[in-house]
């Protein structure tokens, strides 16, 4: 008879809370205050949630969840109907970094053949200190920042491959590295990642995220032409919403406006409306005037919405409007993707499917092409 399968459950309760509200993250206690100050609420529970309601349409019955206490796990699994053991933490939960780190060392004594984690990059690294490479891990991505390759494409897509992986025990894993930046030099606009180790990732191509890369290899006269191109369209008395990325502000710069690297930034008739604007902002600014909102996919993932831009939220865009978002790229970026789809994670499955389908990028003053989001 064949061994009932057994995931292991980690979240992070305050992982992505710091997107919607413009921090950028939620490393560390004072961030997840400021965070709630500014009105966040959690979101990692109901991410995971998603994850596991597919992890239990796929596998029914057959498979056996250990997490932690409360909301560090087993609330979560419980509340997904799936059939759980909570396992106890050797000291009272904190909510901070620690109890990743004592959370994931009790679930693999305790014994299981594959290892969900809900956060980012910060929570991946406390599990690459807590296991390492010892048993499959994957990631629910729920984090504001993910520039990792050990999360999946979504919760959704992390439901369907740990299924897929549970019901066939010793499936392709792969070693995926583990990165993460200085938040507060994030903060402030600069981007430096490091790696923080490696992780033994269950594989698809198509469900699990690639690696963020930087944008060096671009054309810095597609640029311009991207710029151009923008530009003349930027006096049409709307509200333009330009996204975060290397590219945005290129053209931002190009045309004589303020720009921050990592924020985003709301412009009407050639004046800057909004700096670094978080959620409430941006919904506060839509005002029932035409908007539109420009975005570049994140190198080496393609990511348009979800990732780092969480700023851009469903409500957001739907009041927008999809006619209304302006993709933007130069041509070796998209070409680094090597053929895949571009990528929505906005949290709503709705809108994350109305977008399925083909989008058309800029890539130069007089040029768009045709680009897939699966």
């Amino acid at each position: 008879m064949k061994e009932q399968p057994r995931a292991g459950l980690i979240v992070n309760p305050i992982a992505g809370m710091g997107g919607r509200v413009g921090l950028k993250g939620t490393d560390g206690p004072e961030a997840a205050a400021r965070a709630r100050e500014l009105g966040a609420t959690p979101l990692s529970g109901a991410r995971a949630e998603v994850a596991l309601a597919m992890l239990r349409e796929r596998l029914g019955s057959d498979v056996l969840v250990l997490a932690p206490p409360g909301t560090l796990g087993a609330a979560v699994a419980r509340s997904s109907g799936i059939e759980t053991i909570e396992v106890e933490l050797a000291d009272p939960a904190t909510g901070a970094a620690q109890d990743t780190i004592r959370a994931a060392r009790a679930i693999v004594e305790a014994g299981v053949d594959l290892l969900l984690f809900a956060g980012g990059d910060g929570t991946a690294r406390n599990i690459v200190e807590a296991v390492g490479m010892e048993i499959p891990v994957l990631g629910i991505p729920t984090g504001v920042k993910m520039h990792s390759s050990v999360f999946a494409t979504s919760p959704r897509a992390a439901g369907e491959l740990a299924a897929r992986f549970l019901s066939e025990l010793g499936g392709r894993c792969r070693e995926s590295e583990v990165m993460d930046i200085d938040e507060d030099a994030f903060r402030e606009g600069h981007v430096a990642a490091r790696l923080y180790g490696y992780l033994r990732v269950p594989f698809e191509r198509s469900l699990v995220q690639g690696l963020k890369s930087g944008s060096g290899g671009s054309d810095q006269r597609e640029l311009a032409g991207i710029a151009s191109a923008i530009g003349q369209r930027m006096n049409d008395g709307a509200i333009w919403i330009l996204g975060p990325g290397s590219t945005t502000q290129h053209i931002a710069t190009a045309l004589g406006l303020e720009k921050t690297l990592i924020g985003v930034d709301v412009y009407r008739d050639g004046g800057l409306m909004q700096k670094d604007a978080n959620e409430g902002d941006l919904l506060r600014l839509l005002d029932g005037s035409p908007a539109r909102i420009v975005v570049t996919p994140i190198g080496g993932q393609g990511y348009i919405f979800g990732r780092g831009n969480q700023q851009l939220s469903s409500e957001v865009i739907r009041r927008v409007g999809k006619e209304n978002i302006v993709v933007v790229a130069a041509a070796a970026k998209l070409a680094d993707l090597a053929g895949a789809p571009l990528l929505v994670d906005t949290g709503d499955p709705e809108l994350d499917d109305e977008f399925r389908g083909y989008i058309r990028v800029v890539v130069d003053q007089r040029r768009t092409v045709m680009q897939q989001i699966a």
